[in-house]
């Protein structure tokens, strides 16, 4: 009998988190990273979505979240679970500093399954998580098909504290080069370009390889391709939920890339977006939510 081959939707590699969220002081313990909010939304769609993630073997039960939403997880066990407190204040919540809980060290080869997707996404929180040679083998076997989180590559622990890291030329060329669907923030893009205008900044970073690259910011979320850029803002009520825009905005959108053209996409992921960040978890609200949100806000 010859074994049936699944395909998936969406595939994310990347740390689950055991992260704090803190506003004006309190905190809370909450699932964290771009595996759980953009696996999740994506399930919510109703894509075939699998994970890869490492954690400490302890932490296992946490994976029960995944079952939950019908998400396949490929888990290795490593010494500590990755962890972030991200801190607020209710006053701005678009503004957050980091502190780092723990990490659960960098994936290889041998921990990528063989797996056919539609798209491969790299979900890391952390720098350190994925580094150039695996970057470069992921590139080979998704070419066409690769989309990357850049916070993977520039957000990292230093001294005891996350922050931000500045990329050579030479480093930058060689991590955009080799993808094709991008996401950065405002201050991610800024750091790769030196450029404040998030438009010219877009064209900057397809130029060195991505042919889609998605920019979210206060305002809401750009997007730039070779020959044309499309924006569409955010029409959230709350911004509680501000941890995971960005995690849900890439799966959102590149799920609907599947049977949409880029700017339709676009705009479903505004609509879908700005309904998660009025909740703290996960998006999870009905699709036909959004499908109102978009006939009235975004005709």
């Amino acid at each position: 009998m010859v074994k049936e081959v699944i395909e998936f939707d969406i595939v994310l590699l990347g740390h689950i988190a055991k992260d704090i969220i803190e506003i004006d002081g309190v905190g809370k313990e909450y699932l964290g990273g771009a595996v759980y909010y953009g696996g999740v939304a994506g399930s919510r769609m109703g894509l075939k979505l699998a994970i890869i993630t490492r954690l400490k073997h302890e932490d296992f039960p946490i994976l029960d979240s995944f079952e939950k939403h019908n998400i396949k997880y490929f888990a290795y066990p490593a010494k500590e679970t990755s962890g972030i407190k991200n801190i607020y204040s209710s006053q701005n919540m678009e503004s957050r500093s980091y502190e780092p809980l723990g990490f659960a060290g960098a994936f290889n080869k041998e921990e990528i399954p063989d797996i056919k997707t539609k798209f491969f996404v790299i979900g890391s929180i952390i720098a350190g998580e994925i580094d150039l040679d695996l970057l470069k083998y992921l590139n080979e076997r998704y070419n066409g098909r690769l989309g990357l989180d850049i916070q993977g590559f520039i957000r990292g622990v230093k001294d005891s504290k996350m922050q931000y890291f500045s990329l050579t030329e030479k480093e930058k060329v060689e991590i955009l080069s080799k993808v094709d669907y991008l996401k950065v923030d405002e201050t991610e893009a800024k750091i790769l370009t030196n450029l404040s205008s998030l438009s010219k900044a877009g064209k900057q970073m397809n130029n060195l390889g991505p042919k889609e690259v998605l920019i979210t910011h206060k305002s809401g979320i750009n997007l730039s391709l070779k020959d044309e850029s499309y924006f569409f803002p955010w029409k959230n009520l709350s911004n509680i939920g501000r941890t995971g825009r960005g995690d849900t905005a890439f799966i959102s959108y590149l799920g609907s890339r599947i049977t949409k053209n880029p700017e339709d996409s676009l705009r479903f992921s505004a609509a879908l977006t700005s309904l998660k960040m009025e909740s703290i978890e996960p998006f999870s609200v009905p699709l036909n939510e959004v499908e109102n949100l978009m006939k009235e806000e975004y005709i």
